[in-house]
């Protein structure tokens, strides 16, 4: 794995084996990273960062000029290796790491964000749920996106507050906004 551009630009991390992440392919990042910035700016901004496996989309997002990012991981072992390449990268003061399953930390006290990842497995059966609940509650900023990347078998173009859905490979990203403005 790569940081593509930033401050942090070409330093690698490696994914142990035996760890239960699908990272973000660079193809997919680089194009989530491309919209924000076509249209928003990603300096000073507050990142959440759901299922955040091995930190991928985190740490890109601090290379780019994110203030903080909020990185929730169930898994005991893919926390622990946030920490690390964190603490490698220098940036482990701008990074909270919460190992905690998604929906028990969303149902904690919502605390606005510019952006929220969020890269559940394909076969998550509460996606619609957490879209709601994250729409509904004070967990974006009223300009703030949320970015859902899903597979094929899912389709949100319909979504009232789905403002972007595109495939780049196997592999879908759909943007949701509170108050959406038609950008399709």
């Amino acid at each position: 794995m790569r940081i593509i551009t930033g401050k942090l630009k070409g330093r690698q991390f490696t994914i142990p084996k035996g760890l239960d992440v699908r990272p973000t392919t660079d193809r997919t990042k680089e194009s989530i990273f491309n919209l924000i910035e076509a249209r928003v700016f990603m300096e000073g901004t507050i990142i959440l960062d759901l299922f955040a496996g091995s930190g991928n989309l985190g740490f890109e997002a601090i290379s780019r000029g994110a203030k903080h990012v909020t990185a929730v991981e169930r898994d005991a072992q893919n926390v622990k290796q946030i920490e690390k390449t964190a603490k490698e990268f220098g940036i482990d003061r701008q990074m909270r790491i919460v190992c905690s399953d998604v929906q028990k930390f969303l149902s904690g006290m919502a605390t606005p964000h510019h952006f929220i990842f969020c890269d559940p497995p394909y076969d998550y059966p509460f996606m619609d749920e957490i879209i709601e609940q994250i729409l509904s509650e004070n967990w974006l900023t009223e300009e703030g996106w949320l970015m859902l990347e899903h597979d094929k078998y899912k389709d949100f173009t319909d979504h009232p507050n789905c403002t972007f859905s595109k495939a780049y490979g196997r592999t879908i990203v759909s943007i949701f906004q509170k108050h959406p403005v038609d950008s399709k």
